[in-house]
């Protein structure tokens, strides 16, 4: 499990500084975005600066005790995500480790540099084709299917970037995830298990207008402020108005396929209510267990400040793929302002030129990028599918003209404003479909919803 450096294998690659979650490399052969094992424990990281001989690595764990003059590693590869049968019902930190499969290895304390594949390589599945011999396929098609949970039903595809071909092996029976299950002319050779970088959105055919409704099933989001399927929203506001419940509630009433579920820098306690809650849920889609169609990635206030700048994405990669099989996902992110300020704090150890309130310039960028991943969706084997996005905004002080929230403003297109009075009241959801009003605690006290229908 242990991913420490063979000094003898890279002999040349040393580390020459170490500032927070931020250490500085020299004599390291890479490219932006390479993930990297730092020092003698092998800590996973990734290449986000190249100065002539000076490679800056953003290091997703604790970087204490590690010194200058330790080796560090190559792997060549972007940050990437396992994807296939097994997602569903598991539980992840922010770069995709299962943490209730380390948890049985060492306890509830996790060591550094320990890692494990993103779903189970060994167990095996029920695979059913769906194409024949002598049949051709091309990149993304559905070539079978694996039961995955009591409801939702796998569909195994042909990676985007392999070769086209026609089928000249394929039978039924079960497999591992690494196992060829069908064999092209081409020499492709396909099985259940795929990998993709998750800062590259996952390739489509086109983009549709969003016109379905996602019914969440609290009356004044479907009756005054709708989302539809493949649209976004945002829920800002002060500690304590709601918008994790608010979530929550979304994540277990919206009449979404599959549901990925984002606690990026909140507080554990908040995510451990999730985690408890959702295993005894009934699904009221089905009444099977609301945690087999949902997926949860939990990166907590306590946890490195690295990894919450990259569990968005692999949220985001993870919807996508369920989106490729024609699901209609509905995504969660619990808060981005957290996201933000991960960036915000990795950017100044960069000495970048900072933009407003000290946050990078380039947070409006990063933000759209995010955002635009969601929508409905043509996919290229032919099926339509849709990810809904919906993030949480924690304004300081409840102030919705910090950056975070006015970008966000500007990019989605629906927006629900919760009031700390209306909370106090115990009034949920505290939403505030007033007129514009301004509060002395919480600035604006509400914004007039903006629906995608």
């Amino acid at each position: 499990m242990s991913q420490a450096v063979d000094s003898e294998t890279e002999s040349d690659a040393v580390i020459r500084s170490v500032s927070g979650p931020v250490a500085t490399a020299t004599g390291l052969d890479a490219k932006m975005n390479d993930v990297v094992y730092v020092g003698e424990e092998g800590l996973m990281g990734e290449v986000i600066e190249i100065e002539g001989d000076v490679t800056t690595v953003q290091v997703y764990e604790e970087t204490s005790n590690v010194s200058p003059g330790e080796p560090v590693r190559n792997t060549g590869d972007p940050l990437s995500v396992d994807l296939g049968p097994g997602m569903l019902y598991s539980i992840y930190d922010g770069v995709q480790r299962p943490l209730t499969v380390l948890e049985e290895q060492m306890g509830a304390f996790l060591d550094r540099g320990v890692d494990a594949p993103g779903i189970d390589m060994e167990d095996t599945w029920e695979f059913s084709p769906t194409v024949e011999e002598g049949e051709a396929v091309e990149s993304g098609d559905i070539i079978g299917t694996v039961p995955e949970t009591e409801s939702i039903e796998h569909r195994v595809m042909v990676p985007p970037d392999a070769e086209d071909g026609e089928v000249t092996s394929i039978e039924e029976g079960e497999y591992t995830v690494e196992e060829t299950v069908c064999e092209l002319d081409s020499g492709t050779e396909v099985s259940m298990h795929q990998e993709w970088p998750v800062r590259e959105a996952r390739p489509t055919v086109d983009k549709d207008t969003p016109t379905t409704p996602l019914v969440t099933g609290q009356r004044i989001q479907d009756g005054l402020f709708p989302i539809a399927k493949g649209g976004t929203a945002a829920i800002p506001g002060p500690f304590g108005s709601g918008k994790t419940v608010t979530q929550q509630q979304l994540a277990k009433w919206a009449d979404a396929d599959i549901v990925v579920y984002i606690g990026c820098g909140e507080r554990g306690n908040e995510m451990t209510e999730v985690i408890e809650d959702f295993p005894e849920l009934d699904d009221p889609q089905t009444g099977k267990p609301l945690m087999a169609r949902t997926c949860l990635i939990a990166n907590t206030s306590n946890m490195p400040v690295a990894a919450r700048e990259s569990c968005v994405y692999t949220g985001i990669t993870i919807a996508e793929f369920y989106r490729d099989m024609g699901y209609d996902v509905a995504l969660m992110a619990d808060s981005t302002s957290r996201w933000a300020e991960a960036m915000r704090e990795i950017s100044s150890r960069l000495e970048e030129m900072p933009g407003e309130e000290g946050y990078p310039a380039y947070l409006a960028a990063r933000l759209s990028q995010f955002y635009e991943r969601a929508g409905k969706f043509e996919n290229i084997n032919g099926t339509d599918g849709s990810i809904s996005v919906v993030g949480a905004v924690s304004p300081p002080g409840g102030d919705f003209s910090e950056p975070v929230t006015q970008n966000t403003l500007r990019i989605v297109k629906t927006f629900w404003a919760l009031d700390a009075d209306l909370a106090e009241r115990r009034h949920f959801p505290a939403i505030n479909c007033g007129s514009r009003r301004t509060s002395r605690r919480t600035g604006p006290r509400s914004v007039s919803g903006r629906s995608t229908l």
